[in-house]
C-alpha cells in the first residue's frame, strides 16, 4: 500500500517493528476505535443518569475540545494554535458536517433506535469504498470487498440487528439514518483533504470542533425557541448540570470532560492520523472495532451481556480486519 505524497513511511518509535510503514496507520486506528469505544458509554450515564439534553451534551462535547486542546497547543505547539485566513473557509465547512452529522445522528436514534441507527451509520463503510475509487482511485481487492461485506455483517450482528425485523422502520427513519452513514464517510473524506492540504491534525481538530460547537449552540437555541416534535426533550439550558434542586452536579460536569477530553478529542485525533497511511475504506473499516470494544466495555463495567449472535459478530469484525492486514501486508 503506497503512502500519500510527502507522508514519511518511518516508524515512530525506531526499532519498533510493528508501526513500521503501513502498520502504523493501522495501529493508530485500532487504538481510536478503543478510545471512541468508550463515547457510548459515558454518553448513556449522562443521558440516563444525569438525563442530559442530547444537544447540550453535543455542545459540551464540542465545545470542551477545543477548550481543553488550546490551552495544550499554545504551551507545547503555538504555532498549531494558529487559524490562517485561508484555512477559515474550510474549517467553518468541516464544522458544519461534523455538526449536522452528530445531529442526523441523534435523530436516527430518535427515530430508529439505537441498534438500527448503529447499522445505517456503520454502512458508511461502502460510501467511503465509492468515494476512495471515484477520489483518490484507491483500487480494492475482490477478496477486499468480501471482508468489507462480512465485516458489516458482523457489526450488523454486533449491534443487535437480529431485532431489525421486531423494529418500525418508516421511510423517513431509513432515510435520515442512511443520511448520518453519508455525514459519517464525508467527515473521514474531511480528514484525508486536511491532511493533503498539510494542515496539522490538531489544528484542525481544534478548529473544526470549535466551529461545530458554534453550529451545535446556534442548533439548541434554533429548536429551543422553535420546538419540533421529533426533537422533543433534546434541548435545554447549557447549563443543565448546574440547575436543579441538587444544585451544581459536578459528576457530570467531570464525565463531560473525560468525554471530551478522551474519547472525542484523541479518539478523533489518532483517527485523522491513521488517515496519513490508510485508504478511507480501510481506516472507516478498523474503526468499526468501535461496536465490538463497545460491547466489552459495556459488559464489564455496566453489567451488559452479548448474545450469541453478538459474539459471532464480534469474530467477524475482528477477523475481517486481520484478513484485511494481512493481505496489505502481504503486497
Amino acid at each position: 500500500m503506497s503512502l500519500p505524497s510527502g507522508i514519511s513511511a518511518r516508524p515512530v518509535f525506531p526499532g519498533a517493528h510493528i508501526l513500521q510503514g503501513s502498520s502504523q496507520g493501522y495501529v493508530i486506528a485500532i487504538i481510536s476505535a478503543m478510545l471512541l469505544a468508550f463515547t457510548a458509554i459515558i454518553i448513556r450515564v449522562l443521558t440516563e443518569y444525569y438525563h442530559l439534553p442530547t444537544f447540550v451534551l453535543a455542545f459540551w462535547r464540542a465545545a470542551l475540545v477545543a477548550l481543553v486542546l488550546l490551552p495544550v497547543l499554545l504551551l507545547f505547539k503555538p504555532e498549531w494554535a494558529r487559524l490562517q485566513r485561508a484555512q477559515i473557509p474550510f474549517y467553518a465547512c468541516y464544522g458544519l458536517l461534523l455538526a449536522v452529522f452528530n445531529s442526523l445522528w441523534t435523530l436516527s436514534v430518535a427515530l430508529n433506535g439505537a441498534s438500527v441507527a448503529t447499522i445505517l451509520t456503520y454502512c458508511s463503510v461502502g460510501f467511503t469504498v465509492f468515494l476512495g475509487w471515484m477520489m483518490y482511485s484507491e483500487r480494492l481487492s475482490l477478496r477486499q470487498l468480501v471482508v468489507i461485506v462480512v465485516s458489516l455483517g458482523g457489526c450488523f450482528l454486533v449491534s443487535n440487528g437480529d431485532s431489525l425485523g421486531n423494529s418500525h422502520f418508516n421511510l423517513l427513519g431509513l432515510v435520515v439514518g442512511m443520511l448520518s452513514g453519508i455525514g459519517y464517510t464525508l467527515y473521514t473524506l474531511g480528514g484525508r483533504v486536511a491532511t493533503e492540504r498539510r494542515y496539522p491534525v490538531w489544528n484542525t481538530i481544534l478548529y473544526v470542533f470549535g466551529f461545530s460547537a458554534v453550529y451545535q449552540w446556534l442548533f439548541n437555541a434554533a429548536l429551543t425557541f422553535y420546538p419540533l416534535e421529533a426533537f422533543h426533550g433534546m434541548t435545554g439550558s447549557l447549563w443543565f448540570l448546574s440547575q436543579g434542586v441538587q444544585g451544581i452536579e459536578w459528576g457530570g460536569w467531570w464525565l463531560l470532560l473525560t468525554l471530551a477530553a478522551g474519547p472525542t478529542l484523541l479518539g478523533f485525533g489518532l483517527y485523522n492520523i491513521s488517515l496519513k497511511s490508510l485508504p478511507l475504506a480501510v481506516a472507516n473499516l478498523i474503526l468499526s472495532l468501535e461496536l465490538v470494544f463497545t460491547a466489552a466495555i459495556a459488559y464489564f463495567l455496566l453489567g451488559e451481556s452479548m448474545n450469541q449472535l453478538q459474539l459471532l459478530g464480534s469474530a467477524l469484525v475482528m477477523g475481517g480486519v486481520l484478513m484485511l492486514k494481512s493481505k496489505t501486508a502481504a503486497t
